[in-house]
């Protein structure tokens, strides 16, 4: 059985709309795979019927943006009840945050002589749930300014790079328990990935675990083999959930292919049964597994 349990669809800043992802997905022979667009649940329904459609079985998930410790941390949310107003507010703070800072980054690639406005950004969004520094990305690609998302990354939107803009991010802590009090189960994303080159360390993974956290991304593109080994060891010291995913974009992340990291379908299945325990303790009406 093959299951990846992180992937983007253009809902948020991959490259695709939903239908097509799980299609592609199906394709490519991968048995489970998840939706987990940055800060927004809006690709679920499109998602279910391609997965209805095809027969593989969906974990509706999202990938919240939180900070800890001055850091910005990715949150993998599973199986959380989408209505549940704490959530909703707190990941309308977050878009909120996305769209406002566009100006502003904006602002800066005109001084530096970039000549780039609003209404780019808004076209190649199209219909994500916000703008974000992907979608300047693809206008920056778009207009010739860079050849792809990475140069424009590594050159002009990381942070320390001249056109980068802090936003608001969600208290990690406090977005650990709300996706709980959704009755939902929350993962670290990528945690020693390049964009967080320090890394939480073993205590800090095992405070938040002591908070509700259930599991770790392992297996990422973003970890090398040493990473991967001592991050499965804090895992399994800790009783957390091992996770492998592809992080799949599109065409707006290189080397980042459906599939090319997968979870074991013995995590997956302890990863199922801690949701379905959070979402009895949350009585709240959650998402059940799309299953053929």
């Amino acid at each position: 059985m093959r299951i990846d349990l992180h992937t983007h669809s253009r809902v948020s800043d991959g490259t695709q709309p939903p239908d097509e992802v799980i299609r592609l997905a199906a394709a490519q022979g991968l048995d489970v795979v998840a939706l987990t667009d940055h800060d927004t649940t809006d690709g679920w329904a499109e998602a279910t019927r391609a997965a209805a459609e095809t027969g593989i079985t969906l974990v509706r998930g999202l990938e919240i943006s939180t900070k800890h410790n001055g850091q910005g941390v990715h949150l993998l949310g599973y199986l959380p009840d989408p209505t549940y107003p704490p959530l909703v507010e707190g990941l309308q703070k977050v878009l909120d945050g996305r769209n406002s800072r566009i100006p502003a980054i904006l602002e800066r690639l005109n001084e530096l002589g970039i000549a780039i406005r609003v209404d780019d950004v808004r076209q190649v969004a199209g219909d994500a749930a916000a703008a974000g520094r992907p979608h300047v990305a693809d206008a920056l690609v778009d207009r010739g300014v860079v050849r792809d998302r990475e140069q424009a990354f590594d050159e002009l939107l990381s942070p320390g790079r001249p056109a980068y803009v802090h936003r608001y991010a969600a208290p990690l802590v406090e977005m650990i328990r709300i996706v709980g009090e959704a009755g939902g189960v929350a993962v670290l994303a990528h945690p020693w990935g390049r964009h967080a080159p320090a890394g939480m360390s073993p205590e800090d993974i095992a405070g938040l675990a002591e908070l509700g956290l259930v599991g770790l991304e392992v297996d990422h593109q973003d970890h090398d083999a040493a990473s991967r080994r001592d991050l499965a060891a804090i895992a399994d010291d800790l009783g957390l959930v091992r996770t492998g995913s592809s992080d799949y974009h599109g065409a707006g992340k290189k080397n980042h292919e459906l599939g090319c990291n997968t979870t074991e379908p013995e995590q997956f299945e302890r990863l199922i049964a801690l949701a379905s325990d959070a979402a009895a303790r949350s009585g709240r009406r959650t998402p059940e597994l799309v299953v053929p």
